[in-house]
């Protein structure tokens, strides 16, 4: 009998994040080509805005 010590992990990685982190987390996953730019208001991040780029073959 084998025996590991694992840590179960949360559903997703961004599950213990903070909103605006997790935000940009899943910006990343289904973002391929693109601008991920995060607005911060005082030290702290107050909006993400996410540009993707679509390019077409000539």
């Amino acid at each position: 009998m084998r025996h590991t010590d694992v840590t179960p992990s949360p559903a997703s990685p961004e599950a213990g994040l903070p909103e605006p982190l997790r935000a940009v987390a899943e910006a990343l996953e289904r973002l391929r080509y693109g601008v991920i730019q995060l607005t911060v208001h005082d030290g702290r991040p107050v909006q993400v805005d996410v540009t993707e780029r679509h390019r077409f073959g000539s």
